[in-house]
């Protein structure tokens, strides 16, 4: 069983990372988290809000950089530069069988199977 602890993620975060920790902790979206502070701060726990986020800010540690990639999902980049990788691979493929089917050697076999 695997414990999580609660980090910031200041390379994630719009101040110090603690919105994303605290995201990446409940599993649920940072965005989310960042609407209920600035709501909070809106509806009169402004004081405690600023104040309790830069205790957290001061208190946790920064995630380590070896935990970071586990829970991230591949950037947009990443995904297209793995797309364009395959489509890569499958026109070499197509390529080598369009070379084969035009070649002499497909046709005399295909005329030899017909016999």
């Amino acid at each position: 069983m695997s414990q999580k602890k609660l980090y910031r993620i200041p390379q994630q975060g719009k101040v110090k990372g603690v919105c994303a920790g605290i995201a990446d902790y409940l599993n649920i979206p940072v965005r989310l988290v960042r609407v209920i502070v600035v709501l909070s701060m809106i509806f009169g726990l402004f004081v405690f809000t600023l104040v309790a986020y830069f205790a957290l800010a001061m208190v946790l540690d920064e995630k380590p950089f070896g935990e970071q990639g586990e829970d991230q999902s591949p950037s947009a980049h990443q995904l297209l530069d793995q797309l364009s990788y395959e489509l890569n691979g499958g026109e070499q493929q197509l390529r080598q069988v369009e070379r084969y089917v035009t070649s002499e050697t497909f046709s005399v076999r295909s005329r030899f199977s017909q016999l």
